[in-house]
């Protein structure tokens, strides 16, 4: 979007210099503008068509069995759907998921996950964990609600190459898996020492670029939020760690 508006505005400097009377030479320079900026539009679609081809070239065949995790099978499908979430997070982080290591570390991290995800669910369904239609069914209308129409709704559907029934399931297992964790595997409280000295290394590193850090009271909150989180990822990591003991898993790919 930005490139676009940049050209638009290229071209309506050229409109208006010309009606205010301009020179050959200032109408030149016009065009040579437009010539870059045209040029520079087309280098960089080349570069995201390059890109793209590379981060598909990831992907395997939807109904490949990537692994299995003692009865489960994780198909294509579902590790391709979780390595694209992968692959955006990287470049909105800045980094190139195309390059050789960072296809390795995506590959590795998505196998993991999708492990974790299939080992917290078997024992979710053990314990007896479970989703009621009416819990999916008002989270399905929470979702169409955000598109603002069916027609819009069906149309992200198809973009990532989902049926409504398949996005059912998903939100199925996302209630399923989350009543098992809250449950199973609680945060740990964050103590105000542990806020305090969260604050003074963040305070230090600010400082240390020449800026102010905000008063303790002022980000508090966020503070505790960005720990709670932290600690519950940590411990997460550990209780899928104890699953995987007990656990017949295979990695195809």
């Amino acid at each position: 979007m930005k490139k676009i508006i940049s050209i638009l505005m290229v071209c309506l400097l050229a409109v208006a210099l010309t009606a205010c009377g301009s020179n050959d030479k200032e109408k030149k320079a016009s065009d040579n503008d437009k010539t870059k900026t045209s040029e520079a539009q087309k280098k960089q679609e080349e570069q995201m068509k390059e890109m793209q081809k590379k981060l598909e070239a990831q992907k395997v065949a939807n109904g490949k069995v990537v692994a299995t995790v003692n009865n489960d099978k994780i198909i294509g499908k579902d590790y391709n759907q979780a390595l694209s979430s992968s692959q955006m997070q990287m470049q909105q982080m800045g980094q190139d998921p195309s390059s050789k290591e960072a296809s390795k570390q995506i590959k590795s991290q998505t196998i993991e996950s999708l492990i974790g995800q299939s080992l917290i669910m078997q024992d979710a369904k053990k314990k007896g964990y479970k989703a009621s239609s009416a819990e999916v069914n008002k989270e399905l209308e929470k979702t169409k609600k955000q598109y603002k129409g069916e027609k819009n709704f069906n149309k992200a559907l198809k973009q990532a190459k989902l049926t409504e029934s398949e996005l059912k399931d998903q939100i199925t297992d996302g209630i399923t898996s989350q009543k098992y964790i809250d449950k199973e595997v609680p945060a740990d409280t964050v103590t105000d020492k542990e806020i305090q000295d969260y604050y003074n290394q963040y305070a230090k590193q600010g400082t240390g670029k020449g800026q102010k850090p905000p008063k303790l009271e002022e980000v508090k909150p966020q503070i505790k939020q960005q720990l709670e989180q932290q600690k519950k990822q940590e411990k997460l990591m550990s209780h899928v760690k104890e699953l995987k003991k007990n656990a017949k898993i295979d990695i195809k790919i």
